[in-house]
């Protein structure tokens, strides 16, 4: 029996009739880039998801980028981020020029030091970002009061609270395997500053307002009709996918507590959009269950202060970080998860235990 990490081929069979609809309603329109299907995105997930202001991009890292730049980082800025994330969190920082300033993790919840990144704001210190990884809701507000902007990258937590303020902007990621996911790249930049918003929107089209006059520097950063039609009709369904994510944390809890095997904690808001498991022997254990048909992954392998692009700049040890890009890996948890595959990972796990 296979079990896909993710199993977007069931996903969109259960939904085909909204999604194929959606898309015919885009190719007719012939209006295929932003438009009235993008707009009407923007206020249903920003009233879905409690913001004043949503603004569809391109792409998850778009949307990092796009809300870094707005908030006026360039060259020469430090911004405080974890050292354990997908690369997009510090590649917006380092593309526009500023410079990472990398916090370790709290061990067991793969989160930023909050008091640790606090310790590292000097004079140049222009912004936070923070990443609610794998799902697991994290309140930024101990890094409130300081004056500078926090940026939530919460590519992989949409539906988590703590999405709000403090943070100025909270960055979503719509890549496919997502939570939500699209059938492409797409993303969007939640806020409650409407100015903010409004220079947002002028940004995704080259800084362009009006129409071939730029009164300031943008990118190509629209986001798609199609994709956003295509999560019009997903995104009814995602309270219902978090709770099936759930339920299969549940039952993993349940099923493989008392191994030798460290387990995600339980809390109220987790998304799952991963569910990693950690162990010393995590490298046997991926081979074992590869060898039973059941796809995983490591996320991630290398921390971002030990990317080789990084080499030159000497960053020094962040021992929690290291640690775990050594032992976690992500068993399948996603929605469409049937019972005989959940049993079968189930079994195949405690069978490596044995």
């Amino acid at each position: 029996m296979h079990v896909p990490l993710i199993d977007l081929a069931a996903q969109y069979e259960a939904h085909r009739g909204e999604i194929d609809a959606a898309v015919a309603r885009v190719l007719a329109s012939g209006r295929y880039v932003l438009g009235d299907e993008v707009s009407q995105l923007e206020t249903e997930l920003a009233a879905k998801l409690g913001r004043a202001h949503a603004v569809g991009v391109s792409s998850g890292s778009d949307a990092l980028l796009a809300s870094l730049w707005a908030l006026g980082v360039g060259p020469g800025d430090e911004v405080v981020t974890t050292s354990f994330s997908f690369f997009a969190t510090v590649g917006a920082i380092v593309r526009l020029g500023a410079v990472p300033v990398f916090a370790d993790i709290v061990d067991g919840t793969y989160h930023l030091d909050l008091e640790q990144a606090r310790s590292l704001v000097t004079p140049t210190t222009k912004a936070f970002v923070v990443v609610p990884l794998f799902g697991r809701p994290l309140d930024p507000s101990p890094l409130a009061g300081l004056g500078l902007p926090i940026v939530i990258d919460g590519a992989q937590a949409i539906g988590a609270p703590h999405l709000g303020a403090p943070a100025i902007t909270t960055t979503l990621s719509f890549f496919p395997t997502k939570n939500l996911g699209a059938v492409g790249d797409g993303g969007m930049i939640l806020t409650d500053d409407a100015e903010l918003a409004a220079k947002l929107r002028i940004m995704r089209q080259h800084g362009s307002a009006p129409k071939y006059v730029h009164h300031q520097l943008g990118g190509n950063f629209r986001l798609d009709a199609l994709q956003a039609a295509i999560l019009r009709a997903k995104h009814p369904h995602l309270a219902a996918w978090i709770e099936a994510r759930r339920r299969n944390a549940a039952r993993y809890r349940d099923a493989l507590g008392g191994l030798d095997l460290e387990l995600p904690l339980d809390e109220p808001g987790h998304v799952y959009h991963h569910f990693v498991v950690r162990t010393p022997r995590r490298d046997a254990l991926k081979a074992h269950l590869a060898a039973a048909k059941i796809d995983t992954e490591v996320y991630y392998p290398v921390p971002l202060h030990q990317q080789p692009c990084f080499a030159s700049m000497n960053l020094g040890s962040r021992p929690i970080a290291e640690r775990a890009a050594n032992e976690v890996l992500a068993i399948p948890v996603h929605p469409t998860l049937s019972e005989a595959q959940l049993e079968h990972v189930v079994a195949s796990v405690r069978e490596f235990h044995v």
